[in-house]
């Protein structure tokens, strides 16, 4: 298996990318895909980041637990930890509620939930709509059409970088 670097971007944290960073809420699928060069999704995604290395992906817990276990499950372990070396080197910065928050962001994700009840349950969705919310963000990297379902905060649609670009 290649080494993670041909594959994916270098370190991309705020303080490498700098002040012009723009945040992208990343969802597992593509974040998959990245590490995964037999998916489909694998060269989208990665033309996608080289073409935006000034995109800052935040994410969740439940999106790189989900991340670890796919990849484990359908590459191998190696690949799992090629992930997480990556988000270890800046690849993406995770976003984790501290002890006080988390009655309140686990409040949030249920509320998410039970809203858009008619979609299958999906705690990692539930948990990027929830990021997206609390940061006011509207950019998700994803290749899930659900995302075409939530709101943020505002009621306005989330975009789909991938597929509607940077702009709105």
């Amino acid at each position: 298996m290649a080494k993670t670097d041909a594959r994916a971007p270098g370190r991309r944290s705020a303080a490498s990318v700098g002040t012009a960073a723009r945040t992208v809420v990343a969802d597992s699928g593509p974040l998959l895909a990245l590490f995964n060069t037999a998916d489909h999704w694998h060269t989208p995604v990665l033309q996608w980041l080289q073409a935006n290395p000034q995109a800052r992906l935040l994410t969740t817990w439940p999106v790189v637990t989900e991340v670890c276990a796919m990849l484990a499950r359908r590459v191998s372990n190696a690949a799992a930890l090629d992930f997480l070396r990556w988000g270890q080197r800046g690849g993406f910065t995770l976003d984790a509620p501290g002890a006080e928050a988390l009655p309140e962001a686990l409040a949030q994700v249920l509320l998410i939930s039970e809203r858009f009840h008619d979609l299958p349950f999906d705690l990692s969705d539930a948990s990027v709509a929830d990021l997206a919310a609390r940061h006011g963000l509207r950019h998700v990297l994803t290749i899930d059409s659900d995302f075409d379902v939530y709101r943020d905060a505002r009621g306005k649609a989330l975009r789909h970088v991938l597929r509607d670009g940077w702009a709105g």
